[in-house]
């Protein structure tokens, strides 16, 4: 034992004499040194056999093994590092371009499809009725609400009255934002407002200007975000039936009881022309972006297209009574609706409806003497395979348009009191709002007296997100 521990005391000091006893022991060449080494690498071997044995004990840091980094070897290493991450920003750039592509080239397409009219996505197969209870009402108006609008960013709703006012009403709340008081008869040059029943709105596709029109043929122009008076244009000899702003633009149509179409240059306040040819008063009028208009003809039994470039119309037969409604689907198909209780499809190519369903709402009377519902009402979403019509049956109904065009199936209905005089879309197809009245909007031929005079706000759900296009 006392070997042993001799033996450790002598090893250790020759360890911590330094580098330089090291160094010399080295430099002996006799055989001493030699053995000396081996003794020491034996005891060297045993301190390590009894530091594995020891793991909690601290190692020295062995600082010979650290390598100092030129300045050459750094600036190199951080060119690599610059190197890289330019690298990878120009892949992610590159992604990101790639991915923009994509979105204008299917942006080109879409816009492309829709000007030619074949345009059409299919979502009525996703939507889905709305439960009772979140059909909301909104009452402001003290007559039947004639028509309404939705701005572009659907965040208002504009409706006006038989009671001669407008209403600003904000979507999501249902808060009453603004109103613009109507006048009583014969008050016209003192009022800053409509004397007469609203019959027609239009707001442009930029929401900068709203439009009106009423039975005192007269049109107003209103700045819609603070509902202040612009300009009034006068210049037809009947009641204003029908506006529409030309998508993009502020060239506005409007027609008119006198049988004619004017078109207007908002900006300028500016008559532009008139349009003739309908053999009787005109009830609808609608546009989209190309620079042309489509009528509903009332008791001539007519739809026109009325080709403002070329001077030209196209004359549409169909249905068996007065057109009383109609709006365009695309550039190249429309629905109509009229008091024969029909709907129909149009499309630019053909003269005749490419579908009809007839007693779209049902009929009523005695039996034998059975007469349809008048479809007072109809609209469409843009580029859809979605319309909607409302008629005085107690129900808004909301149809599938079949491939082409060619066919018309019902999807559901919403329960909805009262004559449905003005049907919307909103752009986005989330909501429709309905215009409602205890009378018809062009007469007082009855009264439901349980309706209630307002605005239903239908919201549209859907099953899936996506949205499929067929050319």
């Amino acid at each position: 034992m006392s070997s042993f521990f001799i033996k450790k005391r002598v090893i250790s000091a020759a360890v911590n004499k330094g580098d330089l006893k090291r160094k010399s022991n080295a430099d002996d060449g006799k055989g001493r040194s030699k053995k000396f080494n081996k003794r020491a690498d034996e005891e060297i071997s045993s301190d390590s056999e009894n530091e594995r044995a020891e793991p909690n004990r601290k190692q020295p840091d062995n600082e010979d093994d650290e390598i100092e980094e030129t300045p050459q070897e750094k600036k190199l290493r951080l060119a690599k590092l610059y190197l890289d991450q330019l690298r990878e920003e120009e892949d992610k750039k590159a992604e990101e371009e790639s991915f923009e592509a994509d979105l204008i080239a299917g942006r080109l397409q879409d816009d492309l499809l829709e000007q030619k009219g074949k345009l059409q996505r299919l979502i009525a197969k996703d939507l889905i009725a709305p439960d009772p209870e979140e059909v909301r009402l909104l009452r402001g108006h003290k007559l039947s609400v004639t028509c309404l609008v939705i701005t572009p960013d659907e965040k208002y709703i504009f409706s006006a009255s038989k009671d001669c006012s407008i209403i600003k009403w904000e979507a999501e709340s249902g808060k009453k934002v603004h109103r613009i008081a109507g006048g009583r008869k014969g008050t016209e040059e003192d009022h800053v407002g409509h004397t007469a029943h609203v019959l027609c709105m239009a707001i442009s596709s930029d929401g900068k200007y709203l439009a009106s029109g009423d039975m005192n043929k007269l049109i107003m122009i209103w700045d819609p975000e603070t509902c202040k008076h612009v300009y009034k244009f006068t210049g037809h000899r009947g009641a204003v039936s029908g506006l529409a702003f030309r998508r993009g633009t502020h060239t506005l149509y409007s027609a008119s009881h006198d049988r004619s179409i004017k078109v207007w240059s908002v900006d300028e306040n500016a008559y532009v022309e008139t349009l003739f040819g309908h053999q009787d008063m005109i009830t609808g009028l609608d546009c989209l972006s190309r620079e042309r208009c489509v009528t509903a003809g009332g008791r001539d039994r007519t739809v026109r297209v009325w080709k403002i470039a070329e001077e030209s119309q196209l004359v549409f037969h169909g249905h068996e009574g007065s057109i009383d409604c109609v709006q365009l689907i695309n550039e190249e198909h429309m629905v109509t609706g009229g008091d024969d209780g029909s709907i129909s499809i149009w499309t630019v190519n053909k003269k005749k409806p490419v579908c009809t369903v007839k007693k779209a709402h049902g009929s009523h009377g005695n039996t034998g003497l059975e007469q349809p519902y008048w479809v007072s009402s109809v609209a469409a979403l843009h580029n859809s395979d979605t319309v909607a019509s409302g008629s005085h049956d107690s129900a808004v109904q909301l149809w599938k348009c079949g491939q082409g065009f060619r066919g018309l199936e019902p999807l559901f209905s919403i329960p909805v009191t009262g004559f449905v005089n003005s049907l919307k879309f909103s752009n986005s197809g989330k909501f429709l709002v309905a215009g409602v009245g205890q009378e018809h909007r062009l007469g007082r031929w009855w009264r439901i007296k349980e309706a209630k005079n307002g605005l239903y706000i239908i919201p549209l759900k859907r099953q899936v997100k996506e949205q499929e296009v067929v050319q």
